[in-house]
């Protein structure tokens, strides 16, 4: 026999239905979220490099690996072949213009000296020989001119004597005929005798001139000499830091080879080298900026080098504070040349995910989204990039600028 079913009982199933129903929609909606979560990529927004897009100032650089090197330096190098007698001073020194760094050899010099002396007195000896000689020989022939002239003189009388009585028919005409050849062999004799003067004078002349030159080329062979001999004491030619010696006494060396080198100690420039992909890019005069444990020295191109090697270019910077006190010989420096300039423009930090210049795809903070957009960038300094007007990007937008290609595929990835 049925029983009606009580309200307790049914309103009690009811609630029980209800319970499951909501346990069943909470379990439905917990697995929608957790699929959603495993289908759609997240990640951390700690783990992520952001920087904000700002207006500035921004310059565009090329960046190149510089050297710090002295202004001016030194190298001294041996005067001949010898040895090394004694090093007085190390490398790392501080030395003093004329200060005494070692000492070479000089016997081969001094031989060579005394040789040379002894020439140039043999010349000084042959040029006042021939110089008496010529003396002797000039005072001979004008003796003897003096005579011809005498004998000249008295014939040429003779001649005008026998020249009247001859007209008078006194003198045969025999008698003036032979006058007139005495006189005449009396003029060839005296016109000899002063060409042979002539040629004596300019003869001996020349040889003296000769022992002269000689002397002349022994002496400079021996000023030559002597300079050799000084520079076998080497010294400091300034103030400045020993950078490099031999260090073996005793050694050999051989003429031109290198002995020491001098450096200045405060008064340094920079010798960048980049990719020769950026020489129509370079000129003399552009503004550098050099960077070294976080200091920033100014700087401009002072010489660009014309020649490429293994595909770098090399160029001179000079330094405002020349004398900085982190500048040190050989210090590896960052050396960023200025070709570009820009004021009030917007910008942002750079990073992994901005590739240089251009339209590029990067992701951009959006309601704790990543969304990607396309921006152009334009000049860049190494440290920020500027962003190019576009309405996709404005001051205050936050751009992912750490590695994210990860992420390339999608539009968009969430953030925790």
């Amino acid at each position: 026999m049925d029983h009606n079913i009580s309200q307790d009982i049914l309103r009690a199933r009811q609630r029980k239905r209800w319970i499951i129903g909501f346990i069943v929609l909470i379990s439905i909606c917990g697995l929608a979220w957790a699929l959603n979560r495993v289908v759609s990529q997240s990640v951390s927004l700690s783990e992520l490099r952001v920087s904000e897009v700002r207006v500035g100032h921004i310059d565009n650089t090329i960046n190149a690996s510089g050297i710090v090197v002295p202004v001016r330096e030194e190298q001294i190098s041996s005067p001949n072949q010898t040895r090394v007698i004694k090093v007085i001073a190390k490398a790392g020194q501080i030395v003093k213009e004329g200060e005494l760094l070692m000492v070479l050899d000089d016997k081969t010099i001094r031989v060579a000296i005394d040789n040379l002396r002894e020439q140039i007195s043999q010349q000084s000896l042959r040029v006042q020989s021939l110089s008496l000689e010529l003396d002797a020989q000039l005072k001979k022939i004008a003796s003897e001119i003096e005579l011809l002239e005498l004998d000249l003189q008295s014939n040429r009388v003779k001649l005008t004597r026998f020249q009247k009585l001859g007209a008078t028919g006194i003198t045969s005409q025999v008698d003036v005929q032979a006058a007139e050849l005495t006189v005449k062999r009396n003029e060839v004799q005296l016109r000899q005798h002063k060409e042979s003067l002539f040629d004596l004078r300019k003869s001996t002349n020349s040889n003296i001139e000769s022992a002269k030159l000689q002397r002349s080329i022994f002496q400079k062979q021996m000023e030559l000499q002597q300079s050799l001999l000084a520079q076998t004491q080497v010294t400091a030619p300034f103030d400045g830091l020993l950078t490099w010696a031999m260090t073996d006494e005793g050694a050999s060396v051989n003429t031109g080879q290198l002995i020491a080198k001098v450096s200045e100690l405060n008064n340094f420039r920079v010798e960048a080298s980049v990719s020769d992909f950026y020489a129509r890019y370079l000129s003399p005069g552009q503004a550098v900026r050099v960077e070294y444990s976080g200091q920033t020295l100014k700087g401009q191109v002072q010489m660009v080098l014309p020649e490429i090697q293994n595909g770098t270019i090399k160029l001179l910077v000079s330094l405002e504070q020349a004398n900085h006190p982190a500048l040190r010989h050989k210090l590896r420096v960052e050396t960023n040349i200025i070709t570009d300039q820009k004021d009030q423009t917007m910008m942002v930090d750079i990073g992994p995910a901005i590739n240089g210049k251009g339209r590029q795809e990067v992701f951009v903070i959006e309601n704790g989204k990543a969304v990607k957009r396309s921006v152009e960038f334009g000049l860049n300094d190494g440290k920020h990039a500027e962003v190019v007007a576009s309405s996709a990007i404005r001051v205050g937008d936050k751009i992912i600028v750490s590695d994210v290609s990860k992420f390339k595929h999608l539009d968009s990835f969430r953030l925790n």
